[in-house]
């Protein structure tokens, strides 16, 4: 069985979870116990030169990159990647939420909530957040007149670039002040199979309240 070593705070290990989860792919979660420090150990390292989560492993394959193990689950169940015609522009929102949206989104809400009050940077959090309104922007315009980001079903771009955006910690989106990035989540976490992060994967800021 395909196992996905990933934490449940995390919204990255979340877009290669909910894809497995959805392409019907039989996988189990390895808890990686990230805030106890378990990336940065030289074991973690040996294993995965870029000290990140998630690592999705199947006998000798070993993937890290969210957008590589959806990539590799599509591939592999035939699912989630939409109509021929439409797979690039699948990979540029893929790519775009990569940079504009996720690695933003990610930092933001980290610094938010897993940071101490003291060592919160409000200066980085307030530029952050104007970065990120201007993807949301993006996202809520194009998504204007459409059910998906690309082509007519749900692919890995949808699955990608919604993420984040399920979280509850605080980090400067309400659903509220976009109703087409509103109906967009609605529609995903209609689904059948869609599960919340928090159901899908092992670890939860409640386990270190």
């Amino acid at each position: 069985m395909v196992k996905l070593h990933c934490f449940g705070e995390s919204g990255n290990a979340y877009k290669a979870a909910l894809t497995l989860e959805l392409a019907g792919i039989p996988w189990e979660p390895v808890f990686v116990d990230f805030f106890g420090g378990a990336t940065r150990t030289d074991d973690y390292r040996a294993g995965n030169v870029m000290g990140e989560a998630p690592v999705l492993v199947d006998g000798d394959v070993r993937l890290t990159q969210s957008g590589a193990i959806q990539q590799w689950a599509v591939d592999q169940s035939g699912k989630l990647g939409g109509a021929a015609a439409d797979k690039y522009e699948v990979l540029r929102w893929v790519l775009w939420d990569n940079h504009k949206m996720s690695s933003q989104a990610g930092m933001t809400r980290f610094l938010m909530n897993f940071l101490p009050e003291d060592k919160r940077p409000e200066q980085v959090i307030g530029f952050m957040q104007g970065r990120l309104k201007a993807a949301y922007g993006v996202l809520n315009t194009h998504l204007q007149g459409r059910n998906w980001l690309a082509g007519d079903t749900l692919t890995i771009a949808d699955i990608a670039n919604c993420a984040y955006l399920y979280y509850p910690e605080p980090f400067g989106f309400d659903r509220a002040d976009w109703p087409n990035i509103d109906a967009w989540l609605t529609r995903i976490s209609a689904t059948p199979g869609w599960k919340h992060p928090y159901d899908l994967m092992p670890g939860n800021p409640s386990d270190r309240a």
